[in-house]
């Protein structure tokens, strides 16, 4: 088992945005975690790779309210909840957020190569870049190209191939087709499964049900903060309560 999620619990102020959570994602697995919009998706990434900070089971005061966080994070043996996101990224649990969000006054180079940035090892680094502009071909022909003047699904190729510059155990990707046209998104689709093969673990955040189901091991349905199912996704699909009510099919 590489992450190990147990009774995770966060709330913000008076709203749960996730209620006793308990998930796993096995070495070598591609899972999903789908639902509804405001599920708590987003929210469990951020969660799970540090971005919402943990304060051992007490209240952190904010400007807006208190956010209260709970349960545990175990990735490759060890507890990720008391640590910050710098030490996660280092342990190899990486995040690619939704929205691709590059870095967009600067190049598609200098963008991966900030992927890499807490990476020692130049040897590793450029196998990584190597490895990037294998997968994603049109990056490297536009790596002196400013990241702002990207398509949409070369922004989103450019913020996986940031990803994978800091050699991920476990990537965690959220949302990667939002607005992207059907071409680009089945391309972007097609280029996870190739990351797959590669050898590397992923957790996949994802609204295109159909697609996702014929990709991944296994999935999680989150709705209001809670799993409500969990299966292949054959398994989801022939439940016409989940299908209707959650997967929205």
């Amino acid at each position: 088992m590489l992450l190990d999620v147990t009774n995770l619990t966060v709330s913000y102020d008076k709203a749960v945005l996730l209620n006793n959570i308990s998930m796993h994602v096995d070495e070598g697995e591609l899972v999903s975690m789908v639902g509804p919009n405001g599920a708590g998706k987003s929210t469990l990434l951020r969660t799970i790779s540090g971005l919402v900070a943990w304060e051992k089971e007490i209240t952190r005061r904010s400007t807006q309210g208190d956010i209260i966080i709970k349960g545990s994070v175990i990735f490759n043996g060890e507890r990720m909840d008391q640590i910050p996101a710098n030490e996660i990224v280092k342990k190899g649990l990486i995040h690619c957020p939704e929205r691709r969000r590059p870095f967009r006054e600067m190049t598609v180079l200098d963008n991966l190569m900030a992927g890499a940035y807490l990476m020692k090892d130049k040897i590793q680094t450029q196998e990584n870049l190597d490895q990037v502009y294998q997968l994603f071909p049109v990056l490297h022909g536009r790596s002196k190209q400013i990241s702002g003047t990207l398509s949409g699904g070369e922004q989103q190729m450019l913020a996986v191939g940031r990803a994978l510059m800091s050699t991920p155990k476990l990537l965690c990707i959220d949302e990667p087709s939002t607005g992207l046209a059907p071409m680009m998104r089945d391309e972007v689709f097609k280029k996870i499964m190739e990351i797959k093969k590669l050898g590397i673990t992923i957790l996949l955040v994802e609204q295109e049900v159909k697609m996702v189901f014929t990709m991944t091991t296994r999935n999680y349905v989150l709705s209001s903060g809670k799993i409500i199912a969990e299966g292949t996704g054959d398994q989801l699909l022939q439940d016409e309560i989940i299908r209707k009510t959650y997967l929205g099919l």
